[in-house]
């Protein structure tokens, strides 16, 4: 240690005392306190700690001591638990201050930090260094030139990406889903018979985009819809902060898909005619008007119920892909087991539903996950027995990763919640000022 003198050094914490040698400090297990050995000059101390007495030589640290007694057990015996009667993330918070980390622990306190972790979604990160948080007290003495503009396209790209930030967010979204809801009730209505009868209208005609079906009260919600959806989707393209980020977002590629087949069947129908063999046909004007379905996932973005579904499936994709190696796997084990059963041996009857391997698949699948249609079953004792064989599999197959897919299902609706309810908190503030 270059810094202070004597033999020896103290460590106060919250009042508590602990008396070590230089030496020790040099490769104590605790980072912070080891620090103290590098110290050159009184500044650099005061960085590691709170307050420094040069007369005893004691370092001060303002914090709680219980829980730095229990950090010592392990240090001298290296086995790390919890402070009875204390939060858990507050020790967590201690331990991270010390240069501990969760895996420190014991594995039952482990798992305890873990479920608490999940329940509040609080993770604690490493501490700054000072004067390079965000809201530190040099960065709000001085304002970069632009600040002001800058404060305006967060406020604005909060609003369109945010919407429970604030007020006029709220608004926006209400009125987006609004757009979405008639969007979709058009769409269906649009497929009714009694919705063509009146003009006598085939599937194909009513896939054009033509003069006289855009003058039409269908043609005009539609237009309305997708100006709406358009203009939406530029503004927040033009405040978004990072333009490459915002097009390879899963939800922004699903609004372009929902957009663009409106255009590319105006552009169809300006540029090859209303009556053009691709007109009559109508199979690809079919398709591009039916992707209008996409609309209904932009509500992902107004409900934590669909965001919690597509961050589950993000978060679980290797337990989908184990789920659907088992499936496959006993696919085709079972589909070869019951074509040869029903079909390939000569016992006198061979049921055709069973006539190759790929058309039992078919069955497999459907009794592994206990739909039962009914439209192909065994008819020989073996094949019976292999079904329940069958069927059985299938329940535990699939029962099998949905314990993990539950959990993260659960930890990531919680997470969602948690940032719902501190945007929620913003909201209040700003509608009480």
């Amino acid at each position: 240690m270059n810094f202070g003198r004597g033999p020896s050094v103290v460590l106060n914490v919250g009042g508590t005392r602990y008396s070590f040698s230089r030496e020790v400090l040099k490769d104590f297990p605790l980072r912070r306190v080891s620090r103290l050995h590098g110290c050159l000059s009184e500044q650099d101390v005061l960085e590691v700690c709170d307050d420094y007495d040069r007369e005893r030589n004691e370092y001060f640290f303002d914090r709680h001591s219980e829980a730095f007694g229990f950090i010592m057990l392990y240090v001298r015996h290296g086995h790390l638990r919890f402070v009875p009667h204390m939060c858990e993330l507050s020790f967590y918070n201690e331990m991270i201050y010390w240069g501990l980390e969760g895996s420190h622990l014991d594995y039952c306190c482990q798992r305890r930090l873990d479920d608490r972790m999940s329940e509040t979604c609080t993770y604690y990160a490493a501490e700054e260094p000072p004067g390079e948080a965000a809201g530190g007290p040099e960065s709000k003495g001085r304002r970069p030139p632009g600040a002001e503009g800058g404060k305006w396209l967060e406020r604005m790209r909060r609003t369109f990406e945010e919407p429970t930030s604030s007020v006029a967010a709220q608004v926006l979204a209400t009125v987006s889903i609004l757009f979405v809801i008639v969007s979709m009730v058009v769409l269906c209505a649009s497929t009714l018979p009694e919705w063509r009868a009146p003009e006598n209208r085939s599937v194909e005609e009513q896939s054009r985009y033509t003069a006289e079906s855009v003058r039409e009260p269908s043609g005009i919600i539609e237009a309305i819809c997708i100006g709406w959806f358009t203009a939406e989707c530029i503004v927040r393209f033009i405040v978004s902060k990072n333009k490459c980020e915002f097009v390879r977002r899963p939800l922004n590629i699903i609004d372009l898909l929902a957009i663009t087949p409106y255009y590319i069947s105006v552009l169809m129908t300006v540029f090859t005619g209303e009556n053009s063999q691709l007109q009559r046909a109508g199979v690809t004007l079919r398709v591009l008007r039916m992707m209008r379905i996409f609309w209904v996932i932009k509500l992902a973005r107004h409900f934590i119920g669909l965001q919690t579904l597509g961050l589950t499936l993000k978060r679980c994709y290797r337990e989908m892909v184990m789920l659907l190696v088992f499936i496959c796997v006993a696919m085709a084990i079972f589909s070869a087991l019951s074509q040869l059963l029903e079909n390939g041996l000569d016992l006198g009857t061979k049921n055709k539903d069973y006539a190759s391997i790929p058309a039992a698949c078919w069955w497999v699948i459907i009794s592994m996950t206990t739909v039962g249609y009914g439209d192909m079953c065994p008819i020989t004792v073996p094949g019976r027995i292999l079904g329940g064989i069958c069927v059985v599999s299938g329940i535990v197959l699939l029962a099998l990763p949905i314990t993990f897919i539950y959990h993260s299902f659960v930890q990531c609706y919680h997470e969602l919640k948690f940032r719902s309810a501190r945007y929620s908190r913003s909201l209040s503030a700003e509608f009480l000022n």
